[in-house]
């Protein structure tokens, strides 16, 4: 028991199964199948049948079976022989024949009956003569021209003359193609000889005139050619002259323009400069007028202590019947007050800038001239008041003052240079010396011309009034002046 079946029933079944497939083994031996490129021919029992491109159950023994190509067949036909034209001429032709089984089933039985038994060779060789006979035949019809210049027409010939003879043997013709034909008599060359001196006078008249087209169109293209470069070159002249000119034009406007900003570079230096020198003389006027004021300030502290002087004079004049300490007194605190005056003056001046010295210096001497003068009145009220004993006294004594003042120039002077002549004792130091002396002489005739009197007359007069006078102190007669103060 096998799977619970019997033994019989699997015995049966295996036998079965193993029948079949060797029936199948023997049915697949027996199958032959062609290709589209051939035909299958069943011959024996039954009768012949052809098969193209499928298969069929060749039976042995009873039956049997070839196959037949359907292929095309290609093959050079070239007679060893010399085939003559109608016009007599041998010629050698080599031809390619393309010819191939008809598809049809009565010419595959044909070609079967014709070519079966043979090999590729021999058929070959039949189909070859077959051919050659008719090129022969088509050859002696046509002229070499024929030949040489229409080969599809012999193709068309060979065609359908051998249609029939291949039709009796299941043939067809697909194709005849001439390769070539040649000649032992150089006809065909000869023959072409005509048309290639025409073709080479042609060539030759075509070769000239295509010559004498390219030299006139050479001519031509260099004549276009010149004149193109001549008026390239006067455009370029032109632009190369316009150029030139813009060059010019620009330069001529920058040198306008540098010469303006240069004008008006100098004209700002200029006037800048301006601008600084009147600046600078403004200033420096400001110094001089600075400078003037505190002169003229100098001046008046100068006036002011003149004026001081005066009253110091004054009290000096009172100090003969007044006590000599309050006299000393007075002087020290007038010359104190003068001094700081002066001091506060000075600091004062030095802060202020100077201008207006002519003014100043004409108020100076306006003022000096009035404190004069009002000295003078003072004096002459003083005078009037003294005897004539104190007044020859104070000219006297005010002697030393005004060869002081005369000299005092000479004082401020740091450097002398003496440059002589030569001119005896009159010359050198004696000459300064000398002028010296003489200024120290007019010092009389000054007061003489102050006085209106005579030196010699008032010091009689003097004389006169001392011996009538009573005599003084010598103490407080012989107390010298008080000395004026220095100036700074």
């Amino acid at each position: 028991m096998l799977f619970g079946l019997p033994t019989d029933v699997v015995i049966i079944a295996g036998s079965l199964v193993l029948g079949l497939l060797m029936l199948m083994i023997v049915i697949a031996r027996m199958y032959r199948k062609v290709g589209p490129n051939e035909a299958l021919i069943r011959y024996g029992m039954g009768g012949t049948h052809v098969y193209c491109g499928r298969g069929a159950i060749i039976f042995p023994m009873v039956q049997t079976c070839r196959d037949l190509s359907l292929e095309l067949m290609s093959f050079d036909v070239a007679p060893q022989q010399n085939l003559y034209t109608k016009q007599g001429v041998a010629v050698t032709v080599e031809a390619v024949a393309q010819i191939k089984v008809k598809s049809d089933k009565e010419s595959i039985l044909t070609a079967a009956e014709q070519f079966l038994s043979k090999e590729p060779t021999q058929r070959e060789g039949l189909i070859r003569l077959v051919m050659e006979g008719h090129l022969r035949g088509i050859i002696g019809q046509l002229t070499v021209e024929q030949i040489v210049k229409e080969p599809e027409m012999v193709g068309d010939r060979m065609r359908s003359t051998c249609a029939g003879d291949m039709s009796k043997m299941g043939l067809e013709v697909v194709s005849f193609t001439i390769k070539e034909v040649r000649d032992k008599s150089e006809y065909i060359t000869n023959m072409g000889r005509p048309d290639v001196a025409r073709i080479k006078r042609d060539a030759e008249v075509a070769t000239a005139e295509a010559e004498r087209d390219i030299a006139i169109k050479r001519a031509e293209a260099t004549r276009a050619a010149a004149v193109a470069k001549a008026q390239a070159d006067q455009e370029r002249v032109a632009a190369e002259t316009a150029s030139l000119a813009k060059q010019a034009e620009a330069q001529r406007d920058l040198d306008i323009k540098k010469a303006n900003y240069l004008e008006m570079t100098k004209k700002a230096q200029a006037t800048a400069d301006k601008a600084y020198e009147i600046e600078t003389n403004v200033m420096q006027q400001q110094v001089v007028a600075e400078a003037v004021r505190v002169q003229q300030v100098e001046r008046e502290a100068q006036v002011k202590v003149q004026e001081a002087e005066i009253m110091r004079r004054e009290r000096e004049l009172i100090a003969t019947v007044l006590k000599q300490a309050e006299i000393e007194r007075q002087r020290i605190e007038t010359l104190a007050n003068a001094e700081r005056q002066r001091l506060i003056t000075e600091a004062e001046g030095r802060a202020s800038s100077i201008r207006a010295q002519g003014e100043a210096e004409a108020e100076i001497i306006f003022k000096k001239g009035e404190a004069e003068a009002k000295a003078m009145n003072i004096k002459a009220e003083a005078f009037q008041e003294y005897n004539q004993a104190a007044v020859v006294d104070k000219l006297i004594t005010g002697l030393p003052d005004v060869v002081r003042a005369l000299s005092e120039p000479l004082s401020k002077v740091d450097k002398v240079t003496i440059v002589s002549t030569g001119n005896g004792d009159a010359a050198g130091a004696y000459k300064l010396t000398g002028d010296i002396t003489k200024i120290a002489a007019q010092v009389p005739a000054l007061f003489e011309a102050l006085s209106g009197m005579q030196m010699s007359d008032l010091l009689g007069k003097v004389r006169q009034i001392g011996d009538k006078a009573p005599k003084p102190n010598l103490g407080e007669q012989l107390q010298p002046p008080l000395p004026a103060p220095k100036k700074s």
